[in-house]
């Protein structure tokens, strides 16, 4: 189907994971489909034209967003994908490090944004899609401070939308669980380990090894980036899995002691 057929897609971080394929779902449903990554790669996804970005420079997202406007004239579709991950005890990194997990996953989705949304004003349109996770609305042990670029993410969006909205512009973001990518192995260290949880790190470690092979597919969460982009009135939030969902729904309606319990279960913490 080529219902967007004509329109112009970038999508952050598109060489793996979820930004590949929703890229290449983009590309299905007919968007003219930009991907970036650090570093030029040749071997990006299908029908997506790959482009060098680095999220954290400036200069770098000026010369993107300029250089897909000078071939199509158009973005109609920003999808902030770009990230890295990050896990250990929350004391265990420097404040240099959480600053630069902030600069990847936070200021880079603001200053993507900030790059497109002048030309989206001027037509009097788009979409932004920002991957966010169920972490922007639990908390996460020994992941404290992904989870909360993740809850930053979730107010800067939602209050964005708020603002753009006059201008036809909507933004939303995507919220799954654990997904079945590389992104657990290509997530950074602490840079100030401690010996006392060097324990609950080989926990937490093995929790994921047992979890990831039966997490989401990314291609699920694709299909929600597809579906932002398409509905006429598109929502703030679309909570992709059944996993995300439950634990979304356990969030907003559990008292708050049986949700801590269950939570600390579910992460093999002492009840």
């Amino acid at each position: 189907m080529k219902a967007h057929s004509g329109k112009t897609a970038i999508v952050t971080g598109a060489s793996s994971g979820i930004g590949r394929a929703s890229a290449e779902a983009l590309a299905r449903a007919g968007f003219t489909v930009f991907g970036t990554s650090r570093r030029a790669t040749g071997n990006g996804p299908a029908n997506v034209s790959m482009l060098a970005c680095d999220v954290t420079d400036g200069d770098s997202v000026t010369a993107l967003v300029s250089n897909v406007l000078a071939q199509t004239g158009r973005i109609d579709l920003l999808v902030n994908n770009a990230g890295i991950g990050l896990l250990g005890g929350a004391e265990e990194s420097s404040i240099a490090q959480v600053q630069s997990l902030f600069d990847v996953n936070l200021f880079g989705v603001i200053r993507m944004t900030n790059a497109v949304l002048p030309s989206m004003r001027r037509r009097g349109q788009g979409r932004v899609v920002n991957i966010g996770s169920i972490l922007g609305l639990v908390p996460a042990p020994y992941s404290a401070h992904y989870s909360a670029v993740k809850h930053a993410l979730e107010g800067y969006s939602e209050s964005l939308d708020h603002e753009v909205r006059a201008f036809n512009i909507r933004v939303s973001v995507i919220e799954p669980a654990f997904v079945r990518t590389v992104f657990d192995q290509n997530g950074i260290e602490p840079d100030s380990l401690l010996k006392e949880y060097d324990q609950a790190r080989t926990g937490f470690k093995a929790l994921l090894a047992d979890v990831m092979p039966k997490a989401d597919r990314p291609e699920i969460v694709a299909d929600a980036v597809v579906e932002a982009a398409a509905d006429a009135s598109p929502r703030r939030r679309y909570t992709v899995g059944k996993a995300a969902r439950q634990v979304s729904l356990l969030r907003r309606f559990a008292p708050a002691g049986m949700f801590d319990k269950t939570l600390r279960k579910q992460f093999r913490l002492p009840v």
